[in-house]
């Protein structure tokens, strides 16, 4: 189903409730799945129409689809017992509790007895826990509160519970204005057509040569009298509807569009016609007429546009096989294959917590995902005017102010780490006009700061004529790179955009234009004009081919402009009319914008994009806001903006204040506001020339790294070329040639497994630990003694003998591991005085948990032996679902239940890694023991592309979601890079081995990118070696002796700072990760118990870095034990790095693991 045929559904659901079909409403909208009527449902529960309920709900979702699912049922499912006990039916009670509430009992035993023992009490509200329920109908409505909530909070209904803002009778518009197309196509239209059919295309019958109507004077059509049944439309008599009400342009935008899908050739030229997705924002036709332009010069020909630019979630990746226009009707049908984005919010199954889940009072506050907390207090020296924080190392913030200065802060260690106070580069270059203002009045204030989409560039517009763009190189090596005499008056605003794959610059200014400059050479592409007032804002955007800028002024005006010089295509009044900024959610699907009026009224609102409407206006602003005030958006859910001396956030799907932050107090009356990428941190303007960095829990962890390490300040890395656009993509300019540093990351999720994009380039420590200098005597940290580390032995399963692979859950509370034998075992974390996080750490002990139903996630098997498998499984983004294999068929598992939900390709041949696509859980990259590379989309049970290009098994696989790249290895010791747009093989090299080293028949070679997504770890028995991808090139490479253990496995730390490698005589090793020099060596006899014969070989084989605590990793052993390990915590780390060679890492000096330890040159 097409995007244009889900809208229809709405257009119909609409038509059946303006005529009173009611019951087939509610049908279509269970049938369909489109949209959920909470209205419908609310009152079906107040009557307790349960089967008519369960009904309703099963259109959208089953019991077992997810948590919220399971607990929407069970409410519903509980109430109907206890009515029925409440009425002393006894025998309705047992078969609700046979037939309906049975099913629950495989979660909760104990829980599902408790109902049971219900039936022998006189009355059930002698039971504590029920003591309070009321009569029947209060019981129904604190229960349809809960309903609410949990229908609100389970992502099978995103989407669904808002209803499209269409005006009345809208199918019957589109009908008519059809009509009137057909009929000015007639060859002799009559002046009174008697139109008797909608079932055959409209005809003229006997020519009498009359000219058709005008469509602005056409007569309306009356609605269509409801008979019994369907009677046929011919017996009313249809006449021509006009559409005055709508203007001439917008009746003939619509006739081309319907044009367009009916394959009729469209009236002669005359204005040019207006893209779809502005066409609703059209109020008046534009003043000067444009010749006309064919669809195909700007995109905009043909049936697919209006798909195109409605389509509710584009994804970002056009050459992946993402769900269509009807994505929400494809899930709900194949529920059992397609796996859901789940919000990852703990929500029971019951009224009685599970093993490793929160309480259920917890799981609903959404406010705990906002930046709240005063994490940070700077102080710029002058009043900050705009900010924006880097888009990939995103604790990086530049800082424009009132005197036109620039500040670039590490909000991480509070430094600053450049001021450039305003400076014209070149007066000579300047208007007169420029010259003559800035001599008169030398004062300058910066409008706008904002990064480029890859963070090499950054553009400054200021109050006066110019804008100045940098580029940017890593730390504080900022460097100039154009300045642009670009308005006169002032530059009022500042965007970069990619038309036509090219990198340009757009500007605003008081002489009422919007500019567009190529970003490499400053030349001038486009000017538009049209406003007749200061353009005050811009904002591009595009869905998928078609690229478009709205841009706002002074006056109120709305307009949108295509890259044609065609003129704009929109012209709208904004609430307020006078300053305004516009933003797109960050999925680019919803569209916002904040304005205040003159008299101090602020509103936010959201637009209808197709119908130029306002969707919602956002209510909790001050009556008379005092200044401008700005917004911002994240996460694609919450709405921010400065006011009222403080914070106030906003969920996008509610118009109510969701809550306000005064941020400690000292705020201005509308201060500035500007979020990082990933909503984790909020910067605030504040009083007195401050900043404050408002954190929420991440951005708490990711700030508190910065404390916790220690920066080696001589190993800065070498200075970096000007950023440069490459083949594989732009987003590798920011990064390249900045080399591998210490450098604090995002504590998101493991890099390679659907993690962050921040960059690792140059950021200078606050604080500083004991410095290397070359007076004090380096000494490689020992530890040979349980005392000297925190480590845990966890739980046992006595039916593993080995451990083939380990992974931390994303949440970074369990454990996961597969054995050689097939069996997976999780070990869970609990909340409790000592750990009052419930995070994986080696002072608690977790439990190894299984369902109350007992059954264990076990692999399928070809072989007799399954200890001969190559084992591999992959863990979704949210914890959810776990894709495995074990020589078999791959199965995958709902990590909750520990269901088996599926199983696919069996052998031969035989599944060796498998990795999840980093944006669709549904896309997941498989490697074969036959050398070859499936991409496999889960959803639709198709393999999309086979990849060829190792000459044996695949061993490792690993995506970078910043260059759009996966990158393999194999057996066969290659490593190769393939685009994951098309699939093509991009480049490709083999590792540089030892001279007289001859890998094993079973070496593995394991990929992982570093947190940059640019740099990617290379584990291979002989070495640790880091790439960059974009070259393919080797940057840094350690090399074990020939007389040591061969390395087993080897991982980044959550932040990348380190490299945890474990060798097949049980030591394990931590590197400093910048230069692969080690700094801490772990001895088998600080871990392994005494009892463990010295002939027995135990030995680590994986080893699995927490996905939040940069110094906690897990080992899994050759005899089925895991092994947790921290630092002590007077500690605080691993070790001390090692003093770089002459103040710098080119020379790599590689310590060997046995032995003495004695240093061993390497290149």
């Amino acid at each position: 189903m097409s995007s244009l045929s889900r809208e229809l559904v709405f257009l119909i659901l609409q038509f059946l409730d303006e005529e009173k079909f009611k019951e087939t409403v509610h049908k279509l909208e269970q049938e369909s799945g489109f949209f959920f009527n909470m209205k419908y449902f609310e009152d079906e529960v107040h009557n307790g129409n349960w089967d008519e309920v369960e009904k309703y709900l099963s259109g959208f979702t089953k019991v077992d689809d997810n948590r919220y699912s399971m607990k929407i049922f069970f409410e519903i499912r509980k109430q109907k017992y206890l009515e029925a006990l409440d009425k002393h039916d006894r025998s309705k009670a047992v078969e609700i509790l046979v037939k309906d509430l049975k099913v629950f009992a495989s979660f909760n035993e104990e829980l599902f007895k408790e109902i049971t023992q219900l039936l022998t009490l006189e009355n059930f509200r002698e039971n504590e826990q029920l003591s309070k329920y009321g009569d029947t109908k209060s019981a129904r409505a604190i229960m349809l509160v809960e309903l609410k909530k949990l229908i609100e909070a389970n992502p099978l209904f995103r989407d669904k519970l808002q209803f499209p803002n269409l005006k009345n009778s809208r199918l019957r518009t589109l009908i008519n204005q059809s009509l009137n197309w057909q009929h000015q196509l007639c060859k002799n239209p009559r002046p009174n057509p008697d139109i008797k059919t909608l079932f055959v295309d409209h005809s003229c019958g006997q020519p009498n040569g009359a000219r058709a109507p005008s469509p602005a004077n056409n007569p309306l059509l009356g609605s269509l009298p409801k008979a019994g049944g369907f009677p046929p439309l011919g017996a009313h008599g249809v006449c021509i509807l006009s559409i005055s009400q709508y203007g001439y342009s917008v009746s003939r935008l619509f006739c081309d569009y319907f044009a367009s899908l009916l394959c009729v050739k469209p009236f002669q030229p005359t204005p040019a016609p207006v893209p779809t997705p502005l066409a609703g924002w059209m109020s008046n036709p534009p003043a000067v007429s444009h010749p006309a332009v064919s669809g195909s010069a700007i995109g905009l020909g043909g049936p697919s546009i209006p798909a195109a630019l409605k389509h509710p979630r584009t994804p970002n990746n056009p050459s992946l096989d993402f769900p269509s226009g009807d994505s929400d009707h494809l899930s709900k049908r194949t529920r059992s294959m397609g796996l859901t984005d789940e919000v990852n919010l703990p929500v029971n199954v019951l009224p009685v917590s599970f093993p490793g889940h929160g309480s259920h009072s917890q799981a609903f506050n959404a406010t705990d995902d906002l930046p709240k907390t005063v994490a940070r207090t700077l102080n710029q020296g002058s009043s900050p005017m705009s900010m924006d924080f880097h888009p990939i190392q995103q604790t990086l913030l530049l800082v424009g102010t009132n005197v036109g200065d620039i500040g670039l802060w590490e909000v991480g260690s509070r430094e600053k780490l450049v001021l450039k106070n305003f400076k014209v580069w070149d007066l000579s270059a300047c208007s007169m006009l420029m010259q003559a203002a800035l001599v008169k009045d030398p004062g300058v204030s910066v409008n706008r700061v904002i990064w480029s989409q890859d963070g090499s560039l950054f553009g400054v517009a200021y109050s006066r004529h110019i804008v100045q763009i940098y580029s940017y190189h890593g730390s504080d090596d900022v460097r100039q790179h154009l300045e642009i005499d670009a308005h006169v008056g002032g530059v009022n605003d500042l965007a970069f955009s990619h038309p036509n794959k090219q990198l340009c610059v757009i500007t605003c200014g008081d002489d009422k234009t919007i500019k567009v400059w190529d970003a490499a050479t400053g030349a001038k592409q486009y000017t538009f004009e049209g406003h007749d007032a200061p353009v005050y804002s811009v904002c591009p955007h595009y869905k998928e081919n078609i690229q478009f800028i709205f841009s706002t002024a002074l006056d109120g005006k709305i307009k949108a402009w295509l890259y044609d010089n065609m003129g704009s295509r929109v012209d709208y009044e904004a609430p307020g009319r006078w300053c305004t900024t516009m933003a797109y959610s960050a999925d680019g699907t919803r569209l916002f914008s904040c304005g205040t009026s003159k008299e101090g009224e602020s509103h936010i609102v959201e637009w209808n994009e197709s119908e130029g409407a306002v969707k919602r206006a956002y209510l909790g602003f001050r009556k008379r806001s005092l200044g401008v005030v700005q917004f911002d958006t994240t996460k694609n859910r919450f709405l921010a903006a400065g006011d009222d001396f403080c914070i106030k956030y906003w969920d996008m799907d509610n118009v109510q204040l969701l809550t306000s932050v005064e941020a400690d107090g000292g705020l201005p009356a509308s201060p500035r506001i500007r979020f990082n990428k990933d909503g984790t941190l909020l910067a605030v303007s504040a009083n007195e020339n401050g900043i404050k960095i408002l954190a929420n829990s991440d951005g708490l962890r990711l700030l508190r790294t910065f404390e916790n390490l220690s920066y080696d300040g001589a190993s800065r890395a070498p200075e970096a070329p000007k950023p440069t656009l490459n083949t594989i993509s732009a987003a590798a300019a920011a990064a390249s040639g900045a080399g591998l540093v210490e450098r604090v990351a995002s504590v998101g999720s493991i890099s390679g497994l659907n993690g962050d994009t921040r960059s690792m380039v140059d950021v200078k420590p606050r604080i500083t630990e004991e410095p290397n200098d070359k007076s004090k005597i380096w000494k490689l940290t020992e530890i040979s003694e349980s005392s000297q580390c925190r480590s845990l032995k966890l739980p046992e399963n006595m039916r593993v003998t080995k451990i083939s692979r380990l992974i931390y859950t994303n949440s970074g509370n369990a454990i996961l591991a597969l054995a050689s034998n097939a069996i997976h075992l999780l070990w869970k974390w609990q909340r409790s005085e000592r750990n009052s996080s419930g995070k994986a750490t080696a002072g608690v002990s977790p439990q190894l948990w299984q369902p109350s139903s007992g059954i264990l996630m076990t692999n399928e098997f070809t072989e007799t032996n399954p200890e001969e498998s190559v084992a591999c499984f992959a863990l979704s983004k949210n914890d959810s679902y776990v894709m495995s294999a074990s020589g078999g068929k791959i199965s995958l598992f709902n990590m909750m239940t520990f269901k088996t939900m599926t199983t696919f390709m069996p052998p031969p041949p035989a599944a060796t890694f498998l990795a999840f696509h980093p944006q669709d859980n549904n896309i997941i990259a498989i490697g074969m023991d036959d050398s070859t590379i499936q991409i496999y989309n889960v959803r639709v049970d198709e393999v999309k592309s086979k990849l060829k290009g190792h000459s044996k098994r695949i061993t490792g696989l690993a995506f970078s979601h910043v260059l759009n790249v996966l990158v393999s290895s194999g057996a066969d010791a290659q490593l190769c890079v393939w685009s994951s747009d098309g699939w093509e093989k991009q480049k490709a090299r083999y590792l540089q081995l030892p001279p007289g080293r001859t890998p094993t028949a079973q070496s593995d070679t394991r990929v992982q990118f570093h947190h940059d997504q640019i740099h990617f770890l290379v584990v291979h028995e002989t070495q640790l070696a880091i790439y960059e991808t974009t070259k393919l090139e080797c940057v840094k490479q350690w090399l074990a002796r020939e007389s040591s253990a061969p390395i087993s496995h080897a991982m980044f730390s959550c932040d990348s700072q380190l490299v945890y490698a474990s060798f097949l005589d049980a030591t394990v090793c931590v590197f400093t990760a910048s230069h692969l020099r080690l700094r801490c060596r772990i001895n088998p006899s600080a871990y392994l118990s005494p009892n463990v014969p010295s002939n027995s070989n135990v030995h680590p084989l994986v080893i699995a870095a927490h996905p939040q605590e940069p110094n906690q990793f897990a080992l899994g052993l050759s005899d089925g034990i895991v092994h947790v390990f921290e630092p002590l915590e007077s500690e605080g780390k691993w070790g001390v790095p090692p003093p770089t060679e002459n103040g710098s890492t080119s020379n790599i000096a590689a310590a060997s693991v046995g032995g003495s330890g004695a240093e061993q040159s390497q290149r």
